[in-house]
């Protein structure tokens, strides 16, 4: 039985890190992944083909909304679009292959990962590893709804929609979150007549409410939103998948699509690692951690999407570098989200980083509210790029609690005030930098400038000084200002 110091189970984003961190300190490390490749969601199903898709999407937009004059002709190969997408998969596959841990000392092992005992480890149908440290990331997979007569049709997920052969004339969405409302757009964009149905009465659920109302009113000009309704059940009908549905007023329709993505949410791989065989205990079906990542094994640890904490890529990646110390060296470092931002890679993007308003008003927190709209920043102006705003959430003193956005590629440009909160750097520093001229940062300028607006001219100040100009006016409109007595008289 082959031993080492450090397995790490799960070849995705916090995995790989882990790995990657392990070897790299010296320790013998092993690397487990139940697919034939490493990568995880976030390659093969989530972000990279995501943002491929909605990359192709937006081109196909602009030249059928931006053609200045050109004559555009012709149909969608969709064949070309999922091209587009591949390329993108493989040129990064190629990046994070096996060869590039290896070349670090780590052994890759594929197939699925199973406790036989707390340190005895099985993969696959044979091997059988002994691991000192154990980090658990083995990433999420899609929540399947108990929907009457989902199981009878096929619909798609996160992880098979980008295989479709063609690009369907009608979609059918369930669930208004980040997945859903992303592709939704995409797919609309590239012309597909596509239908959302969420059941409560909002999209973008975890956003600022400003920013969800605004983005609500943008995509219903694409999309066709159906909030506050329940799919009820779905059948095929004349070939296509017939969605039943109840809003919450009592009315029933009903829909008929091609094409029916299912995107209510997601939840931990745990079920195949046999937990209970090692006594690692779980929580509403996540690893049950402390704030050093420590399960309730002390030589085994969990990062990513099986904890539950914020369930983004750039997150998972952190704390794998955070836990990588702890598992070697026995520390206790902890990893705070309070500034980890998060974008939505619609159009326009919606950027958030921190609190909302609604969370601030549910904590009775006194604090006030910077604005700053794009139509009023002259480079989106010059891009005609004029959708979105600006809204950033400070206490009484000028400290960053929260910062929102929604803009053209808002999550480049907001990513300055993660720097402020995270540095502990108030409102009135992202005044005070100098921005180049035009640039899509002067709409964070903006937003910040009020700060000092208020601060200068609606303080006490204005007073003050209005004060001084006018004793200034009164002694040098009497001719006995003393520079002026002591001047000499001038020869005619």
């Amino acid at each position: 039985m082959e031993r080492y110091q450090v397995v790490v189970i799960g070849g995705g984003s916090a995995g790989m890190t882990a790995a990657a961190g392990a070897a790299s300190m010296g320790a013998k490390t092993a690397l487990v992944e139940k697919k034939d490749s490493l990568g995880g969601d976030c390659l093969h199903y989530g972000c990279v083909p995501s943002k491929s898709l909605i990359d192709a999407a937006a081109r196909v937009d602009t030249i059928k909304t931006q053609n200045f004059g050109f004559n555009v002709s012709g149909d969608l190969d969709f064949t070309l679009v999922k091209e587009h997408v591949k390329s993108a998969q493989a040129t990064i596959q190629e990046i994070d292959g096996t060869e590039r841990f290896t070349d670090l000392g780590v052994d890759v092992y594929f197939g699925g990962a199973a406790f036989l005992s707390p340190n005895e480890i099985k993969i696959g149908h044979s091997d059988v590893i002994y691991a000192e440290k154990v980090i658990i990331a083995t990433g999420s997979s899609p929540v399947i709804p108990p929907i009457e007569g989902l199981e009878d049709i096929s619909f798609v997920t996160n992880e098979s929609i980008f295989d479709l052969d063609k690009l369907p004339e009608s979609l059918g969405v369930i669930g208004g979150g980040t997945v859903g409302v992303e592709m939704a757009q995409a797919f609309a964009k590239l012309g597909s007549n596509v239908h959302i149905f969420e059941g409560s009465d909002q999209i973008f659920s975890k956003e600022d409410q400003d920013i969800s109302k605004y983005m609500y009113n943008v995509l219903k000009e694409e999309i066709d939103i159906h909030l506050n309704t329940k799919v009820e059940k779905t059948l095929y009908h004349d070939g296509k998948i017939d969605v039943h549905l109840t809003h919450r007023n009592g009315k029933e329709e009903r829909k008929l699509v091609d094409t029916l993505l299912v995107a209510t949410g997601r939840k931990p791989n745990l079920a195949s690692l046999n937990l209970e065989n090692a006594g690692v205990a779980t929580k509403n079906g996540f690893v049950e951690v402390d704030s050093s990542f420590t399960s309730s094994q002390p030589h085994i640890f969990a990062v990513g999407d099986v904890i539950d904490t914020l369930p983004f890529t750039h997150a998972a990646g952190e704390e794998a570098k955070t836990v990588v110390p702890n598992v070697l060296f026995g520390l206790k470092r902890g990893l705070s989200h309070a500034h980890t931002p998060w974008v939505t890679f619609t159009s326009p993007e919606v950027f958030h980083v921190g609190k909302t308003e609604q969370q601030l008003l549910s904590e009775n927190t006194n604090y006030r509210t910077y604005r700053a709209h794009l139509d009023d920043v002259d480079r989106f102006i010059t891009s005609h790029e004029t959708k979105g705003f600006v809204k950033i959430l400070t206490d009484k003193k000028g400290k960053i609690l929260g910062a929102h956005a929604a803009g053209k590629e808002a999550g480049e440009w907001m990513q300055i005030v993660v720097f402020a909160m995270k540095n502990k750097h108030k409102i009135g520093s992202l005044s005070r930098i100098i921005y180049s001229y035009p640039t899509k940062a002067g709409a964070l300028q903006k937003a910040a400038d009020i700060y000092w607006r208020e601060k200068l001219f609606e303080g006490p100040l204005p007073k003050i000084t209005r004060k001084i100009f006018e004793l200034k006016y009164k002694i040098t409109s009497r001719g006995d200002h003393p520079q002026e007595a002591e001047l000499p008289l001038k020869r005619s």
